[in-house]
């Protein structure tokens, strides 16, 4: 089976890959970070109320000349307005947010006043009719649409619906991510390693990544490398309603990798299993009824550098979020071989130069065994197949990390 490559093996995970249509509704104050399900509409006009948007005097402006004394009326407090009419010839003491009282068509600031012993006003400058008023519904209107579907809820749209009165918003449901790792030699950090035992630590980075994309994980544990015990597991992910099973290590064909031998037992489509990259060769893909499936390479940097390019993704798209735009541009800082048929991505550090431009300097160690390496690196540096050598001072891309 030839290799697939980097590109092609992206499409075809992302196929078909959308929100689902069942929102969920949750309070607005748990909505931070959430994606709208739905447009949503304004349940009341803002403000409901012509209002003032200085402290001063509510005024006509025709009787509000320079020089002009008009009788102090009352006042007009935010949440206690006036109640009647402007008089001829009179100003109402107004605050800002608090009614425009009947009969007013401009507001006095009140440095432009000067308020006189006998409770009079005297007006110093002449105001412009409507400035300072804020006229009802200029913000928004009832049953107008204020935040459209799709909308990454944040600080300003969160405030935004509950002035429109929301105290519940529909949401997109977080796609349901079930990460299973496997392997006999396979220990849960802070557990004792008998002989050739290691720490399953690529779940955690896994899951890690596929939550900060918006997913609810699925914690399916380790399982052994034995039939039943991957069937159980494969049980439990389509119990739990997963939209994706993320499986970690096993998807090959060795004699000792069953995972893609249980799936396809189990009825999963198997797309594809191998892609032209380094690290990550031995990615699966397939379906199994309605879940997606995603077969990582066990050595961790491997499986780290496969869930950047297409866990995430697919997980931003399921739950209705913009793709992520990691890709940038960068200045080599040390000479690159030639490349093969095989697209690599080279662990390297990344800085950013007084005038912003990056320069990218790979590691020198890329096994896809090393962790501390990954965990050092800012970026991954792009080689398409049969790339030619680069010298230091070229241009690459970069598929950025972390700042």
């Amino acid at each position: 089976m030839a290799l697939m490559p980097v590109d092609e093996a992206l499409r075809r995970i992302l196929e078909d890959a959308a929100a689902p249509q069942e929102p969920e509704m949750l309070p607005l104050a748990r909505t931070s970070g959430r994606v709208l399900a739905r447009d949503i509409k304004a349940l009341r006009t803002h403000p409901p109320f012509a209002a003032s948007a200085m402290d001063g005097y509510a005024v006509r402006a025709g009787e509000a000349s320079a020089g002009a004394i008009l009788t102090l009326q009352g006042e007009s407090a935010a949440g206690h307005g006036h109640d009647g009419a402007l008089a001829p010839k009179s100003a109402i003491r107004i605050f800002t947010g608090a009614p425009v009282p009947e009969g007013a068509d401009a507001i006095v600031i009140q440095e432009n006043t000067d308020k006189l012993d006998d409770g009079s006003v005297r007006i110093n400058e002449a105001p412009v009719p409507g400035r300072y008023i804020r006229d009802a519904g200029i913000d928004f209107e009832t049953g107008k649409v204020g935040l459209e579907a799709g909308r990454l809820l944040d600080a300003g749209a969160i405030t935004f619906a509950a002035a429109m009165n929301h105290a519940t918003l529909p949401v997109v449901r977080k796609p349901r991510v079930a990460i299973l790792a496997t392997g006999d030699e396979l220990r849960l950090p802070g557990e004792e390693l008998g002989p050739g035992q290691i720490i399953a630590s690529n779940t955690f980075g896994v899951a890690a990544l596929a939550r900060e994309a918006g997913a609810e994980i699925i914690d399916l544990g380790i399982a052994a490398d034995r039939m039943e015990a991957l069937d159980s597991a494969i049980d439990s992910a389509l119990a739990q309603g997963a939209d994706v099973l993320v499986t970690i290590g096993g998807a090959s064909v060795g004699d000792h990798d069953l995972v893609q031998k249980a799936l396809t037992g189990r009825g999963m489509a198997l797309d594809f299993w191998r892609i032209a990259m380094r690290p990550g060769k031995p990615l699966m893909s397939g379906r199994l009824g309605g879940m997606r499936v995603l077969g990582l390479p066990g050595n961790p940097a491997s499986s780290l550098v496969c869930a950047h390019l297409f866990l995430e993704p697919l997980v931003t798209r399921l739950g209705g979020r913009p793709d992520p735009d990691r890709m940038k541009k960068a200045i080599l800082t040390k000479d690159m071989p030639e490349n093969d048929l095989r697209q690599d991505y080279i662990r390297a550090d990344l800085a950013t130069g007084p005038d912003g431009t990056l320069s990218a300097t790979p590691f020198d160690r890329q096994d896809s065994s090393l962790m501390k390496v990954f965990a050092d690196a800012r970026c991954l540096i792009v080689r398409p197949p049969f790339a030619l050598p680069a010298k230091p001072g070229s241009t690459c891309s970069v598929l950025v990390l972390r700042p």
